[in-house]
Order: structure tokens, then sequence, then C-alpha cells
């Protein structure tokens, strides 16, 4: 299953294609619709139970249950907006003019706006962490710098420290907001730190305690990501500041992008108006109750919501850091064409699946060792994500489906890749079947793929009520005709994507971990030093 290209394939009837396109499309939307008639069928007892919020369009309620996309709405309103408008106007005037002074102009403006919104107590939370951070580096040990590190991720979890700096607000959410920007910088600190483990002897520590200073603070990125490793935000900006950025087509390219999250911001809106997921999903006997079509629309819902709030979330600190002259990670790709664990952790959260690549996967081995070596990196690798996100039950079993998603898939390129498989492949199937065949097999990745995505978004209850309604009393021996309903609500439309995914994008399956890349990954560590939750392997 290596990466083939399109012009490899061979081409499927028009007539097929269309087919699988109106079977995806057609059960997205019918799915959906059910979903917002039992949303508006049940309206009055969700409202009473979970206090549906009066919507921006008159006659219709909004679900206020997605923690995430309400909080980080919230502190737009409320500051986090207007400072990072103040960003872009500062960064803009400081390229025109003192193009040398824009990197220390930008990293005081970030701290002064972390500070405007945490408290100097909070920022000295961070300032210490940093400087502890940055002695253990010193020492270039990187095992001594994980330690370190990891202890000052796991402080937010000590209960008395919380209290205390739970102390330091007035709000819940201010205090959230603290905690966040501890878990993000922490990746930072991680980064400088094995950064400056691996590179030469000959650099000065003030330098380089000024360059951490302004990677953590630079405020596009500071308080939730998108994650770029240490090595790349200088390369990047040591670049962009020897230029005066004077490109006329900034301003296209800041209308263009801006009409964009705009627009992504309508359609999470949008979503949340229609259809009351995320209060159905916290209540077992609402998804117990739900016609089948309305379940597999509430999956669908689910996961696609939390790509669009992505989009929105980390669409506008991309755009900022574009427009300074950064490559930020690229932003999240549609769930819906996912077909692969691998692929959903190579394209969801791009900046998060470098950084475990450069940090942890290829320094314990990765698959230069064999495949036990390789199970342990992928294994620690998820393991590391699971802790930095809390480390909750359900995200335990999450990272652990997740773990074993990615080792089947791997088994099963390896298996279809030797010799006699292959040849038996070659002998008995058209290029055209063994694409329809190849889509199939990824169908059943791509269902485990959903139940893991609910349990992350949903919970255990979430995803035990999905695998029994739709694993268990919708097996294949089935005859009543609710059971073949649900079958057919949610199968027909992970097969119809699979098989739209192979038959009408580029087949590019997922190797999860590229050798070549891992080796120049390795490699440019030796002259210098190459790029390396809330929440998603090449």
């Amino acid at each position: 299953m290596a990466s083939i290209s399109k012009a490899q394939l061979a081409p499927l009837p028009r007539t097929e294609v269309l087919v699988y396109w109106v079977l995806s499309l057609g059960s997205h939307l019918y799915s959906f619709y059910q979903l917002h008639r039992f949303s508006k069928e049940y309206e009055v007892g969700l409202e009473r139970e979970f206090q549906l919020e009066k919507g921006l369009v008159k006659g219709f309620k909004r679900d206020p249950l997605d923690f995430e996309w309400n909080f980080w709405t919230d502190w737009a309103k409320h500051s986090l907006l207007w400072t990072l408008i103040g960003h872009a106007v500062l960064s803009r005037l400081t390229s025109i003019f003192y193009p040398k002074l824009r990197v220390p102009a930008l990293a005081i403006y970030g701290f002064l706006a972390a500070s405007s919104v945490l408290g100097i107590k909070g920022v000295s939370v961070l300032l210490v962490h940093l400087g502890l951070s940055f002695s253990m580096a010193q020492l270039r040990k990187p095992a001594l710098s994980w330690a370190c590190n990891l202890l000052l991720l796991y402080t937010p979890h000590i209960n008395e420290l919380q209290d205390i700096q739970r102390g330091w607000y007035e709000s819940d959410e201010e205090h959230y907001l603290l905690l966040f920007s501890v878990a993000v910088c922490g990746l930072r600190f991680i980064s400088f730190s094995l950064e400056h483990c691996w590179s030469p002897e000959d650099q000065c520590s003030v330098v380089q305690l000024c360059w951490l200073f302004s990677y953590t603070f630079y405020h596009p990125f500071f308080y939730n990501g998108p994650i770029i490793t240490y090595k790349n935000y200088i390369e990047q900006m040591q670049k962009s500041a020897e230029e005066s950025n004077r490109d006329e087509s900034a301003l296209s390219y800041l209308v263009l992008r801006l009409g964009r999250i705009i627009l992504w911001w309508c359609i999470a809106e949008y979503m949340i108006h229609i259809m009351y997921m995320h209060s159905i999903q916290s209540n077992e006997t609402y998804i117990e109750i739900l016609p089948p079509w309305a379940l597999g629309g509430l999956a669908l819902a689910v996961v696609q919501f939390f790509y669009v709030k992505y989009l929105v979330l980390f669409g506008l600190p991309s755009m900022l850091a574009t427009l300074d002259q950064l490559v930020p990670p690229k932003l999240p790709r549609c769930v819906s064409i996912m077909y692969s664990f691998t692929g959903m952790w190579r394209h969801f959260d791009e900046g998060l699946y470098r950084w475990l690549i450069r940090y942890i996967y290829v320094p314990l081995g990765g698959s230069r060792h064999g495949p036990l070596c390789k199970m342990f990196s992928t294994g620690v690798a998820f393991g590391f994500v699971c802790l930095w996100h809390g480390g909750h039950d359900f995200l335990q079993y999450w990272a652990l489906m997740n773990w074993a998603g990615v080792l089947v898939e791997n088994s099963l390129k390896s298996l279809f890749a030797s010799t006699f498989i292959h040849s038996v492949v070659e002998q008995n199937f058209s290029a055209a079947m063994k694409r329809r065949c190849i889509a199939l097999v990824f169908a059943f990745s791509t269902a485990m793929l959903i139940l893991s995505n609910l349990v992350f978004l949903g919970g255990i209850h979430v995803g035990r009520i999905f695998w029994k309604r739709v694993f268990i009393h919708g097996k294949l021996l089935s005859t009543t005709f609710t059971q073949w309903e649900l079958r057919v609500a949610l199968f027909c439309r992970i097969v119809s994507a699979g098989i739209c995914t192979f038959s009408c994008v580029d087949y590019q399956p997922c190797a999860p971990f590229n050798l070549t890349a891992e080796l120049h990954c390795r490699s440019s560590r030796l002259p210098s030093a190459m790029r390396a939750a809330k929440y998603c392997f090449s």
C-alpha cells in the first residue's frame, strides 16, 4: 500500500463515481435532517435540562454545551480578538518601518497581552517554568530536560496549587485560560530544550534566552496553538526580519482568508442552532432513543463540528502567522474524507503530529529498529498525548484505540505488501476492482475511527452506546427492520465515503511513519538541531 498517484490508478466509470458521491452526500444530508427533526421534537425537554440559549436568529435556540467553542468565543469577544488585531497592526508597522525591531517588539507585545489577561501572577508562573526549563537545557541532557518539563506539565494537576491559582482570579474561565497556556507553553519548552541539547555548544545563552522568550510569548500561538517547533520558529523569524515585507498581496490574502474564517464561524454556529448534538450526547436516554438515521447524524455532526471549530481556532492564528512570514501547520483536513487512524493523526493537527514525530517517535527509534521498537515508539507518543490532555479515563481508552488502529493498519500494509499477497491480488483483480476493495477495507477502519472520535469528544458512555447499537444490536445476522435501518444509516455512509475518497480523490494511503522523512528529521539535528492537544501519523 505504498503511495500511488492518481495517474497509476485505473479510472472508474463516471456513473459509478456519481453514485458514490450521491450515496455519500445523500447520507450526510439525510442523517443531518433526521437529527434536526429529533432536536426540534425534544427541544422543550433539552431546554429544560440543559438551558438552551436564545439563538442568534429569531425562532432558533442555541446549544451551549460545547465548552471549548463557548470558552474561546467568549474570550474572543472579551479581549483576545482585539489583542490579535493589535498584534497584526504592530507586526505590519514594524515590518515596514523597523524590520529589525519586529521580533523584539512582537515578543514584548505578546508578553504584555498575556499579562493583561492572565495577570502578573499567571505570567509569573510561565516565567518560572521558562526559567527552569532553560536552566535544565543548559546541561544538554535530553533525559533531564524531559523529566523537568514533564514535572512542570504535571503541576496544574496538583490540587493545592490549583486552589492557590484559582484564588488569583474572579472566574473559573480565567483560571482555565492559565491552565491552557501552561499546557501549550509546555510543548514549546520541551521543543526548545531538546533542540538546545542537540545543537552545537557555541551558542550564546543570552541570545537563546531571548529567542525562547519570543517563541513562548508569540501572541497568535500563545493560548491554543497550533504548534510550531522552536527550530522552525527562529529560522523563519530570522528570515522574515531580514526582509522588509511590503508585498501588496498581503491585503488580498487577509481579506480572502478572513472571509473564509467568518464563513467557518457561521457554519459552526448554524450547526449548533439546528442540531443540538452536544446536549443530546450529554444524556444517555436521548442517545438510546435516537432513530437510526439520527444516530448516524449525531456521530457525523459531532466530529464535523469539531473539525469546523478548529478551522476557526487554528485559522485565525495561522492567518496572522502567515502575514508574519511564518509557515504554520496546515489547517485540519475534513473528517468526512478521513479513512484511517494514520491519516487522522497526520492531517488533523499537523503541528502536534510533527512535534510528536520529532521529539518522541524518532528519538525512541521509530521504524528503523524493527516492529517492536515501532510499536513502543508509537505507544509512548499516544501515551504522551493522553497525559498532555489530562489523562482521564476516556482519554486512555481513546489513546489505546488509536494505538491499536495504527498498529492494525501498519500490519495490513505489511501484509498486502508481501510478495505472495501482492501476486494473488495482481492475478485475480483488475486495477479498478483493487480500488474498490481497498476502499471497502478502509471502510472498517473508518468505522473504528468514528467510534474512537466519539469516545474522545463525548466520553465513554457515548462510545459504549454507539458500540452497542451499531456493532452489537446492528450485527450482520440481525433481521429486524430497525437493525437493518441502523446498519444502512451508518455503514452506507462509511462505505460510500471511503469509496469516494479513493475513487474521486487522489489515492495516497498513509504510510504512518515514513522512513525517509524520519532519517531527514534525524540528520537535521547534527549541524543545528526539524520540525518535530485539545485533542489528531507521515
